[in-house]
């Protein structure tokens, strides 16, 4: 695995500071005829139009060469483009926006074709935030070349098609909208769910099987003596053929990720020849003094937040699950009191600074490298401080969990990096229902669906990639029209779904959220989509699927969607494209995600990565994403259960055992929580509880 920057950024700065923007005036494809409207011209490109459109190419001695009309606007929410290239020779070509696009407040780029050589009509497909209302100044167009001198296309037309149409919204009192799953279908098309569950159990029999043979297996090996333990510890291969096997540079982010999700699932990582969970404490850094749960055996801090915070969480979660493993508990204390020295010394004087890009724990300075920052580390910060008071009760942790939410809270910006900021709403949702705290859960969760201000791009996929659905993704929302990743898909479906329980004004929202990922979840997949969209097909080593690629591409090569990831387009390495280190993770979605009688209507487990949660009796969301109401039936916990609703905060159903059928109404969700009959309710501090367990955290700020 390598840490990903985004393609379209890197790829900009060859091309220089963008020019200054001008006056506005609706676009016409007329303007690809008008020579005076081509103003702005980057490396000197040698540009003709006229009737047959616009020709740009590229000069002697250059690279590339760009042609822009500034002052452009857009429809509103426009549903897309459609463009033809009529000529190319000895270039690809480009399309792109540069303005106050997806919300931003400041200009940025957003590659609407990039790289292209084919010729021929295009239609490209567009997130509905892309373009919001028009600034004043409009945007600009470029249309380019990259390839040897005289390298040229000719561009005879380009529209932009009318707004999109959003898919009706029922408004429910009580009940808050997140504006990102608005625009997501109801019911996303085609609809086929996976079994996550299922999919999990095979996935972890297939990867820890430590006698398989075959190319590129066993993809699990067993180092006879681990660098910090000195005992046996295992890797796991981060892609299949990435050439690792049987070395010490395996991932934490792969080995603690795939027990993560195997405990989330229900499968005990202890049991078997194998106690995984003892052997992957290799990963907890002491022999070299850090003294932290880090991707690597042997490794410092000071390179990203994320890569040095997640194998914590995910740490932080097997400690959660196997309470009465004392080294576990050691460790947990151990890096607790580390990462809460951090939040003190990135808090002088009070006022947390997570503006960094890490923190040197050795140095004990904060590091910047000059390239980015990663601000949602105060996210990870949070979580794992207050997982640790949850446990621990330490004082100290929760002070830094405070610091922590406090940048969050104060912060203007959408701080969203990789993996971290949802579980920073998390966090928050739980420290206002459990300890009565005001943080801004509103605008932490519209962060995590919204569009990044620090990573340009970076968020929620909503949109309709040619025929699929496939809003609730998680990546890029314009790296080549889109670019989502199987890890951060599954990681966010894992750390948003819980707050339904502690503010089920959301349970609306997540539960059609949660809804729209796991469908467009199963194209990560192998064979889910056409043949010759997917860029491994070759490996025959898992028949069964369930090895997920590293991320799902709106095209390429002209085949949209595509499933693939960096290593085959980047050449750096790894043989295939499917990778480990995010199927790892598929086990958060298959604890979350079980059925009921209608394949539509989800039973989401809000306990199932509730890591560290307080005493609970089983809690599950249910949404109806139809038209009409629809009743269910749907398993219940062994004994007899009274069902109370924490939305509408009334019992639905009395004494019932084996299954229970409830009815929902068009465009609701009710979270259901299984009590033992029957319960005794009582009400403490705005709350209600059943046998003297919190079953309804009362209205939130």
């Amino acid at each position: 695995m390598v840490l990903r920057l985004l393609l379209s950024v890197a790829a900009l700065a060859s091309f220089g500071p963008q020019p200054a923007l001008g006056q506005a005036a609706p676009w016409s494809p007329r303007t690809l005829q008008r020579a005076a409207a081509w103003t702005e011209l980057m490396n000197d490109p040698m540009v003709t139009a006229g009737p047959s459109g616009l020709r740009v190419a590229i000069a002697p001695g250059r690279k590339w060469a760009i042609a822009a009309t500034k002052g452009v606007i857009l429809p509103v929410r426009s549903a897309g483009a459609i463009l033809r290239v009529s000529e190319l020779h000895g270039a690809r070509w480009l399309v792109r926006l540069y303005g106050r696009l997806r919300g931003a407040e400041k200009p940025v780029t957003v590659g609407l074709c990039e790289g292209r050589s084919d010729t021929g009509e295009v239609r490209i497909d567009l997130d509905p935030r892309m373009v919001g209302e028009p600034p004043r100044e409009g945007v600009m167009l470029q249309f380019g070349v990259e390839g040897e001198p005289g390298g040229m296309a000719l561009l005879s037309h380009l529209s932009f098609l009318p707004a999109a149409h959003a898919p009706a919204t029922v408004a429910v009192p009580g009940q808050r909208s997140i504006h990102a799953v608005d625009l997501m279908p109801n019911l996303p098309r085609p609809y086929r769910m996976l079994d996550w569950a299922g999919i999990a159990r095979k996935y972890d029999r297939l990867v820890f099987d430590t006698d398989a043979r075959g190319e590129h297996r066993p993809l699990c090996w067993i180092e006879p003596s681990g660098t910090n333990t000195g005992k046996p510890s295992f890797g796991l291969s981060s892609y299949v053929g990435d050439g690792r096997a049987g070395t010490d540079s395996h991932e934490g982010v792969t080995c603690i990720g795939a027990l993560m999700g195997a405990v989330t699932v229900g499968i005990d990582k202890r049991k078997g020849p194998h106690d995984f969970v003892a052997m992957c404490q290799d990963h907890f850094n002491s022999a070299n003094g850090v003294n932290l749960v880090l991707n690597s055996v042997s490794q410092g801090t000071g390179g990203s937040f994320w890569y040095e915070m997640w194998p914590h969480m995910a740490f932080y979660a097997l400690a959660d699950r196997y309470p009465g493993d004392r080294e576990l508990e050691r460790i947990l204390r151990i890096t607790a009191d580390r990462w809460e020295g951090v939040a003190q010394a990135l808090s002088p004087g009070g006022r947390p600074s997570f503006d960094h890009t890490s923190y040197d724990v050795i140095a004990r300075r904060p590091v910047d490298n000059g390239q980015w920052r990663e601000p949602d580390a105060a996210a990870g910060m949070a979580w794992i401080q207050y997982a640790a008071y949850r446990r621990l009760r330490d004082p100290r942790y929760l002070k830094a969990a405070d610091l922590s939410m406090r940048f969050l809270a104060e912060r203007r910006d959408n701080p969203f990096y990789e993996v971290l900021l949802p579980w920073g709403a998390l966090t928050a949702a739980r420290m206002n229902a459990e300890l009565g705290r005001t943080y801004p859960v509103d605008k932490l969760i519209q962060w995590s669906f919204g569009i990044s201000d620090c990573r340009g791009g970076w968020g929620v996929i909503v949109g309709n990639w040619s025929g699929y659905d496939c809003s609730g993704l998680v990546g890029s929302v314009d790296n080549r029209g889109g670019y989502a990743f199987a890890m951060n898909t599954f990681a966010q479906v894992g750390a948003l779904t819980p707050i339904a329980r502690y503010d089920t004004r959301y349970a609306g929202a997540i539960g059609k959220w949660a809804l729209n990922a796991a469908n467009a979840a199963r194209l990560f997949y192998p064979r889910q989509l056409p043949q010759g969209h997917e860029s491994s097909a070759g490996w025959k080593g898992d028949p069964q699927g369930v090895i997920a690629y590293e991320g799902l591409r709106y095209e390429w090569e002209g085949k949209r969607p595509y499933a693939t990831g960096d290593p085959q387009a980047m050449s750096w390495g790894p043989k295939t494209d499917l990778g480990l280190y995010g199927s790892s993770y598929v086990g958060l979605l298959g604890g979350i995600v079980g059925r009921t009688s209608d394949p539509a209507i989800l039973k989401l487990d809000l306990l199932a990565t509730d890591f560290f949660h307080a005493p609970a009796h089983p809690t599950h969301l249910l949404y109806n994403p139809r038209s009409h109401a629809v009743s269910v039936r749907f398993d219940l916990p062994p004994g007899r259960r009274d069902l109370y609703d924490a939305v509408s905060r009334k019992f639905v159903a009395r004494r019932v055992s084996g299954k229970a059928r409830v009815t929902l109404p068009a465009g609701r969700a009710m979270v259901l929580v299984a009590c033992p009959a029957p319960a005794r309710i009582t009400r403490s501090q705005g709350r209600t509880l059943a046998g003297g367990v919190v079953i309804d955290f009362g209205p939130q700020p």
